[in-house]
């Protein structure tokens, strides 16, 4: 028997399909190289916008050909999936499993196949499981799941449920069992990674923070790059600051979601903080990285997501965000274009903006981006950086810096002769774009 896994969605939906995926060959599958040789698929959905949700759906016509070839052949569907669409997808699919209820999936699963010790997966959360990692030298390894935030726009404490951590302890030995086997990348991953918050048995405190869990990851002797996704504006605390900037193995990079650059959208999206305090926010951390970091980590990389065309968003209220972006000057930007989602506050309120407008919107802030992208990657022509390498394609190896910036490498005929996968390598900088560097090996 063997089972392929299809996923959509953030790096916590990735880091879910590992799981799957260690169930599913620890209880006699085996995997599939794609849908065709499959007997089991798993889809693992994301129902953050529309478009996610119809992609699911295109996929019903692919399903019903491959059943015909193959009539074993099961097709689970899972992840975060809206209760206004578990009727429409029950057409498709033969089951609709939660993936919270993971290690029930076996007992499920059986009494359409055979019987299997499934008894074995009872365990009190599935982030228990082990996962089977994509590869030997980057983890995702989630902290918690779920949120608290209610963000007006978002489903993920609809389809995920309230914010629930692990015990900072698995999560320790989950880290230290990965740098004893080498891996170089640790992304730490939550809806809300700085809400995190775990229970200690200790007279000076009562619980373990988001900083003081990083500080412990820091401790951990090894190299490797520790990085996370991702947190909220409103709670980022000056702790968690002085800890990023402190903690060398932490990479000079983060994803911080502003989401709008006007007051009144943000005050309807449910977003607790200003525009003002989330450019001092960002002020802050920059300006505690250029105390504490050296030569080029002085400048620390922000990338952010942004929504245009929340209900309601007036031109002069985009065009807030626009010069939020020139202001900031983010490295990146996940630009998206507001979907309404059945459950949230924003459903309720009339989507008012014409998809072309979103479209247009979309398309200036791109263009912004793309021209500060530009300006900060000339920055790097001529310095020597570290790169991690994580993929090869053609005659060219692409790895990423430790500020997130992707970088490619022409391989030569010696480097033909050895893989540099998963490999940190030195890498001085020629060229650069707005969405990437290219790079000579040193």
């Amino acid at each position: 028997m063997r089972y392929f896994i299809i996923t959509y969605g953030c790096q916590m939906n990735k880091s879910d399909s590992e799981r799957i995926a260690s169930v599913l060959e620890n209880i006699g599958y085996d995997p599939a190289s794609n849908e065709n040789e499959a007997d089991l698929i798993v889809v693992n959905m994301c129902s953050v916008r529309q478009s996610a949700v119809d992609r699911i759906f295109g996929l019903a016509k692919k399903f019903s050909e491959l059943k015909m070839k193959n009539e074993k052949l099961k097709i689970v569907l899972t992840g975060c999936i809206l209760k206004e669409d578990k009727k429409k997808f029950l057409k498709n699919f033969d089951f609709l499993l939660n993936i919270r209820n993971l290690p029930d999936w076996p007992k499920i699963l059986s009494s359409y196949y055979i019987t299997w010790p499934w008894q074995s997966y009872v365990v009190e959360n599935y982030l228990k499981i082990k996962p089977k990692y994509r590869n030997d030298f980057s983890a995702l390894v989630p902290i918690s799941n779920g949120c608290n935030m209610l963000c007006a726009y978002c489903v993920v404490p609809f389809v995920r449920g309230k914010l629930i951590c692990r015990n900072y302890k698995e999560i320790i030995i989950e880290v230290k069992n990965l740098i004893k086997k080498r891996f170089r990348e640790i992304w730490l991953l939550g809806q809300n990674v700085n809400d995190y918050k775990s229970k200690v048995k200790s007279q000076k405190s009562k619980f373990m923070n988001f900083a003081k869990l990083l500080k412990m990851m820091n401790d951990i002797p090894g190299e490797f790059w520790d990085r996370f996704t991702s947190p909220h504006p409103s709670n980022f605390s000056d702790e968690l600051i002085e800890t990023m900037a402190k903690c060398q193995k932490i990479t000079p990079y983060l994803n911080l979601p502003v989401q709008s650059g006007d007051n009144e959208i943000l005050k309807r999206m449910n977003r607790p903080y200003t525009v003002k305090q989330y450019k001092n926010l960002v002020k802050k951390i920059k300006a505690v990285f250029k105390k504490y970091r050296k030569e080029l980590e002085k400048e620390v990389a922000i990338s952010t997501d942004v929504i245009v065309g929340f209900p309601g968003e007036t031109k002069k209220q985009f065009e807030n965000t626009v010069k939020l972006f020139r202001e900031i000057k983010f490295d990146m930007a996940y630009i998206a274009k507001y979907s309404p989602r059945p459950q949230t506050a924003a459903f309720l309120l009339k989507d008012n903006i014409a998809s072309k407008e979103k479209e247009r919107r979309y398309k200036i802030l791109s263009d912004v981006l793309k021209k500060i992208a530009l300006e900060k990657n000339k920055k790097y022509i001529g310095k020597e950086v570290e790169v991690l390498i994580d993929s090869k394609k053609d005659n060219f190896y692409l790895g990423k810096t430790r500020t997130y910036k992707t970088v490619k490498l022409q391989i030569t005929n010696y480097k033909l002769q050895t893989n540099l996968i998963g490999q940190f390598i030195k890498v001085k900088i020629i060229n650069a774009s707005p969405w990437g560097l290219k790079g000579s090996f040193v």
